[in-house]
């Protein structure tokens, strides 16, 4: 069974930084890309950034790029987002997963940016 479980997301003010973690089992993580979604309340879920299954490459939004950096462990089948110079407008659920396939979404870790 696939599980996705987030962690890290919490209450920060604007400018302050944050360290998303998303733990994976149930496949093989490293045979694919993975991304980091959000979904704010009222919004739909969009895709903020991405990194390919050996790391060599990475993919940010626009809106996101510049302060937010995606790594990942493949010996810990982590994936992980630094989150630099959050803003308001960052705030939202995080989730990971994987890019076109999405397997069943995890619960989640909600990010909250005062202003």
């Amino acid at each position: 069974e696939v599980q996705l479980v987030e962690s890290g997301g919490g209450l920060v003010q604007a400018g302050g930084s944050l360290r998303l973690s998303c733990v994976a089992s149930g496949f093989t993580f490293d045979d694919y890309a993975i991304g980091w979604f959000r979904q704010a309340p009222g919004k739909e879920r969009e895709e903020v950034s991405c990194i390919s299954p050996g790391a060599g490459s990475t993919q940010y939004a626009a809106s996101v790029q510049g302060r937010f950096t995606i790594s990942r462990d493949n010996a810990k089948n982590t994936v992980y987002l630094q989150m630099n110079n959050l803003k308001p407008e960052d705030t939202a659920v995080y989730y990971c997963n994987v890019p076109g396939l999405l397997f069943k979404w995890g619960q989640g870790t909600l990010v909250t940016v005062s202003p």
